[in-house]
C-alpha cells in the first residue's frame, strides 16, 4: 500500500467527511435544529428510513465529537433529550449554506444516483 503525504493525512476536508459528512448525521442535525430537544422515538419518526441501530451510533458519534448534547433524566422509565450544542449551533449556518447551494444547482425534487 502506498504511503500517504503527510498533508493528505491532515486535510480539513477528511476530519469533516469522518467527523459528520455521511447522511444519517447532517439529517439528524437537520431535525435538531429545526424541530429542537427531541427524544430518540420522536427523531426516529422524523427519520422514518434509519434503523435504530444506525440512529443510535449516529447519535453517539455526534455526541462524542460534541455536536449534540443527551440529557438523561433520572425517571423510571428513563427519559433521555438530544438537542444541538454551541458547537453544532454554529455548524448549521454551514450546512444551510450547502442545502441552498444544492437547491440551486440541482433542484429541490431532483434525485441523483
Amino acid at each position: 500500500m502506498k504511503e500517504l503525504p503527510e498533508e493528505y493525512a491532515f486535510c480539513p476536508i477528511r476530519h469533516v467527511v469522518n467527523q459528520f459528512g455521511d447522511k444519517w448525521s447532517m439529517l439528524i442535525l437537520y431535525v435538531l435544529d429545526t424541530k429542537g430537544t427531541l427524544r430518540f422515538s420522536e427523531i426516529q419518526k422524523e427519520m422514518v428510513d434509519i434503523s435504530q441501530k444506525m440512529l443510535s451510533s449516529t447519535l453517539k458519534r455526534l455526541e462524542i465529537n460534541h455536536l449534540i448534547h443527551r440529557e438523561v433524566y433520572p425517571v423510571v422509565p428513563p427519559r433521555v433529550e438530544y438537542s444541538l450544542t454551541e458547537v453544532g449551533q454554529s455548524l448549521m449556518p454551514h450546512i444551510t449554506s450547502l442545502t441552498t447551494w444544492a437547491n440551486e444547482h440541482f433542484g429541490i425534487f431532483q434525485h441523483v444516483e
